[in-house]
């Protein structure tokens, strides 16, 4: 496995339209999830909820993928939680930077997890496995999102304990924020779920759903279209799924040119 390309490299051979910034804080969480936060270019706007395209200079080439930003929109860096691919063409170089290494990104951001997607509602509902949670990290430091929702509910589901952590720290982050804590104040429910071994709340959200226990767990009422909005950011057949059980309830999914009451980020899928 060839480390990233030099930092001299990046400067030399970064294409046209390309931003080249620095890393500057890398955490890794277990075997397969890592975060990683790197300066932002100055100019750069995005809308929380988005993707950018992140890459790095492997054998004289550039290689991409599109990462959601995990920070929200006012963060004066960009942050960044990828999983572990041990053959993958990017993440197998990636899961090596450190601080002071170098890392390309497009210049456009984009994406359907944003909150001019949806139309006006009371609760917004979060749907996430694994690194799913990255838009999300986004949202829930967004103070837009509780000025819009009474209630903001993140779902996280992982096979392992260790996976959920990420999760754990956003919100304990929020709590002794100097200013989100009081913004988000008790509006901000975490509910995770693991399915490979034992915890307080166990099995797929789309099940727990499905049997009522989702909504008994969290105090709430079964989805109502009237009031309930949704996101939903995970596997191929997770989104299948979580899709049905919304479209059942009687939402309608959205989209940035036709806002409805949820949205499907497809851009990791495949």
């Amino acid at each position: 496995m060839n480390a990233p390309a030099k930092t001299e490299d990046f400067v030399e051979t970064a294409p046209a339209g390309v931003f080249v910034e620095t890393v500057t804080e890398v955490a890794h969480y277990t075997d397969r999830l890592f975060r990683f936060r790197m300066t932002r270019p100055a100019g750069f706007r995005f809308r929380s909820g988005e993707f950018a395209m992140i890459g790095l200079m492997v054998e004289g080439k550039p290689i991409y993928r599109a990462y959601s930003i995990a920070s929200p929109a006012w963060d004066e860096e960009l942050e960044f939680f990828s999983i572990k691919v041990p053959d993958g063409p990017l993440t197998s170089h990636l899961q090596l930077i450190k601080p002071g290494d170098k890392v390309l990104m497009r210049k456009k951001p984009t994406g359907t997890l944003v909150l001019d997607a949806l139309t006006p509602g009371k609760r917004l509902y979060m749907f996430s496995t694994g690194t799913g949670i990255a838009p999300f990290a986004s949202l829930i430091r967004d103070p837009e999102t509780y000025e819009k929702f009474e209630e903001v509910v993140l779902a996280h589901t992982c096979r392992e304990v260790a996976e959920l952590k990420y999760g754990f720290d956003l919100v304990d982050e929020i709590k002794n924020h100097e200013f989100l804590a009081e913004i988000v104040g008790d509006k901000l429910k975490h509910y995770a779920t693991v399915t490979r071994e034992p915890f307080a709340f166990q099995g797929r959200v789309t099940d727990l759903m499905r049997s009522g226990k989702f909504f008994t767990d969290l105090g709430v009422p079964p989805l109502d279209p009237l009031i309930d909005r949704g996101m939903i950011c995970g596997s191929t057949e997770m989104l299948k799924d979580t899709k049905a059980i919304l479209e059942e309830a009687g939402l309608t999914e959205g989209a940035n040119n036709k806002p409805a009451e949820f949205v499907i980020e497809r851009a990791f899928v495949g």
